[in-house]
């Protein structure tokens, strides 16, 4: 018969509880709970996180503090303390840095006009405590301690307003202008600071050979003013060739004949040479083929269009893809009314027209090419390293029966509520001077690359025109309110662009692609990061988007609007 045997009870005699802890729970380190306490987390990886301006956190992280130290005799024995207590400094220059209470209260526990307020000992009236004149040493003493505590709270206001424009800063997450793929290599990597630290001579140019025409200047647009402003107007019916170097016809021969072993565009030149004031993402493609680099642009991407406002604080953003002021649509903007202005400021009737040898090489049978001249250019580098470009030169400026090759370029204006610049209108024939600087501001990197450009061709002027919208709700209409002209190389030294620098760039690049095997290559700008990578891609990458376009080969942009 089975019996049973009744478990055994311990009894706790000085209270309620058990009397003694299991072995497997001894030294095991706890945290005593009541229902009242507030509940932590079970581990707390970010304690040491400080939250932004001082406050306290909400999360009641550090209930559980007996997990977060644990004492260690060994450790503490090599423990020595520091004194990090600052050396008192001579009181003589305590007056020139008050406190917040003497900045507030105008001294040591006084409001102003009683012992203790402004000018230390005296208040207001110029008193001391026993109601005796002051000095006039005292009285001016006071003067300039207020004079000191106003200045102290406009610093003060400032700061907490500067303070609130950073914390509310929105932050673009860009997308890059081309996907990485898993085939892809990367060879090189290193940030756009370190680009201005190369240095190269400036070479000599010798001319190869001229393409197209040149139409005569009319000087007429160099006086415009706001009250005698000028429509912009469209040409349609010209055709404007972007021809990336692989491309172009004159290259080939002149690569086939072993004129030099480097090659690029002036757009793409320019490009590179103000890379590290880019800031929105890009990607210029290079081909090494028989100890030649040239280096290419995509057919379709947004290389060639005019970007606007790219170093602003706040560059434009828009959610609504249809917006008139939207990136995209303000870019393709931009870039119309720099075709239509290099088109317009020329005498299409005039009596002078400078035909050259060689006629415009993208130019078909039934097409109308803008009136531009193409001039082919020699530039040594040094080290066996000779590059040839292809210039873009706009019109001729006669003054005295003398010929001054002319560039033009267009800054635009689209919205002054949007950017809160005052509108140009009311500023531009008495601050001119002033919308530039702010244009530098927004724009340095296109009018970085304007400059090189500038400085390859070799033109005598640098046109630099204002342009705004009629209404500002509309992106098609545009009217001129003035025209400045600078030499290339003075505007480029007033602008902070380094020559030397601009083509220790190019050096540097056409070294490095130089040392490569065969292939093709990638060097792309990191969209967020001023960073630039160097890729070595498959032979046939972005050849699927080239064959799709084969009836656009020319080069020719399509109507932007």
């Amino acid at each position: 018969m089975s019996s049973y045997e009744a478990p055994r009870v311990d009894v706790n005699e000085r209270g309620w509880g058990p009397t003694r802890l299991p072995e497997q729970f001894l030294n095991v380190p706890y945290a005593p709970f009541n229902k009242g306490d507030k509940l932590g987390k079970a581990a707390d990886f970010v304690s040491n996180y400080v939250p932004r301006g001082g406050r306290h956190p909400r999360d009641p992280s550090g209930v559980n503090a007996e997990f977060q130290y644990k004492y260690d005799a060994d450790e503490d024995a090599t423990f020595r303390l520091v004194d990090t207590a600052k050396t008192a400094r001579a009181r003589g220059n305590d007056r020139l840095r008050p406190s917040w209470n003497q900045q507030r209260f105008g001294g040591r526990g006084g409001f102003a006009g009683q012992r203790g307020g402004p000018g230390g000992r005296f208040g207001a009236a110029g008193q001391d405590a026993n109601g005796a004149a002051g000095t006039a040493g005292a009285q001016s003493r006071i003067k300039g301690q207020q004079k000191l505590n106003k200045r102290w709270d406009r610093l003060s206001n400032a700061r907490r307003m500067f303070t609130g424009r950073r914390r509310d800063e929105v932050k673009i997450d860009r997308t890059a202008t081309v996907k990485v793929e898993a085939s892809w290599q990367i060879l090189e990597q290193f940030e756009l600071q370190q680009l201005t630290r190369l240095q190269a001579n400036v070479p000599d140019a010798d001319d190869l050979r001229w393409c197209g025409s040149l139409l005569e200047y009319d000087t007429t647009f160099d006086r415009v003013t706001s009250k005698s402003d000028r429509r912009i107007t469209r040409f349609d019916d010209r055709d404007f060739f972007y021809v990336t170097t692989t491309d172009d016809p004159v290259i080939e021969e002149l690569a086939t004949s072993g004129e030099a072993n480097v090659f690029a565009t002036d757009a793409i030149l320019a490009h590179l040479m103000a890379s590290t004031r880019s800031v929105f993402p890009w990607d210029i493609v290079v081909q090494r083929v028989n100890n030649m680099v040239f280096f290419d642009k995509r057919d379709n991407s947004p290389f060639d269009l005019v970007s606007v406002n790219e170093n602003a604080s706040e560059p434009p953003t828009s959610d609504d893809p249809e917006s008139v002021n939207h990136p995209d649509r303000l870019s393709l903007e931009a870039t119309m009314i720099n075709q239509n202005l290099s088109q317009q400021v020329v005498k299409a009737d005039g009596a002078f027209r400078k035909e050259h040898e060689h006629p415009n090489p993208f130019a078909g049978e039934d097409s109308q090419p803008a009136t531009y001249a193409y001039r082919y250019r020699k530039f040594d580098l040094g080290g066996g390293m000779n590059l040839v470009t292809r210039c873009e030169v706009h019109g001729v400026s006669l003054k005295n029966n003398n010929e001054a090759l002319v560039a033009t370029y267009a800054l635009n204006e689209y919205d002054p509520k949007l950017t809160g610049a005052t509108e140009w209108r009311k500023k531009i024939d008495s601050q001119r001077g002033a919308i530039l600087a702010n244009e530098l501001k927004n724009n340095a990197n296109k009018l970085a690359k304007w400059t090189a450009q500038a400085l390859l061709s070799g033109v005598d002027e640098m046109k630099l025109a204002y342009v705004s919208r009629v209404n500002y709700k509309d992106p098609y209409s545009h009217v001129l309110l003035g025209v400045q002209s600078y030499n290339p190389s003075t505007f480029a030294t007033q602008i902070a662009l380094n020559q030397n620098n601009m083509w220790g760039i190019i050096k540097m690049l056409a070294e490095l692609m130089l040392e490569q095997p065969e292939g093709k290559y990638v060097i792309m700008k990191d969209p967020n990061k001023p960073v630039v990578r160097i890729y070595s891609v498959p032979a046939n990458t972005f050849e699927e988007d080239d064959g799709e376009d084969d009836d656009e080969s020319d080069g020719a942009v399509a109507d932007t609007e």
